[in-house]
């Protein structure tokens, strides 16, 4: 079962981070190397409990699609968004946020729970390249939307 589990310190207060986490255009800006675009739902703004949204992108240089929707929302806490219809057999992904406060920073943690399709072939490709692959996608969004928010992130 490949999971991966991020930790990113971001240098700004927590419902700011929670609010440009959920931001389609925040996202679409993270994810231009791979052309991603929102196509269908939530074309744009914030997104919220129930919200659901169709991405496309290349990625690995084939065209993917896939619809995510939001089924946990507790602001400026906790968000879950997980796969309606897309690539992957399973894709569950937990954002937490916790304020440090007196720091001025926010701790966001991402747990992504995933398994690609094709059975033994897919657990292969998700060891091989995936699970590493989509690590780097999660920080280098995380690092874009530390960067808006004016600092640089600092992982675990």
């Amino acid at each position: 079962m490949p999971l991966i589990d991020l930790t990113t310190v971001v240098r700004a207060p927590v419902e700011q981070v929670f609010d440009l986490s959920l931001d389609v255009n925040a996202h679409t800006a993270s994810m231009s190397s791979a052309g991603e675009e929102a196509v269908a739902g939530v074309l744009s703004g914030r997104m919220s409990r129930g919200d659901s949204v169709t991405w496309v992108a290349r990625h690995f240089g084939i065209r993917w699609r896939m619809t995510s929707g939001i089924t946990a929302y507790d602001r400026p806490h906790r968000f879950v968004d997980e796969q309606v219809a897309g690539p992957f057999r399973r894709w569950r992904h937990e954002h937490t946020f916790v304020s440090d406060a007196p720091n001025g920073t926010t701790i966001v943690r991402d747990v992504i729970d995933f398994a690609a399709p094709l059975g033994v072939l897919g657990w292969l490709v998700s060891k091989l390249l995936l699970h590493r692959y989509l690590r780097r996608l999660i920080e280098d969004r995380n690092a874009y939307l530390a960067h808006v928010l004016g600092g640089n992130p600092a992982r675990n």
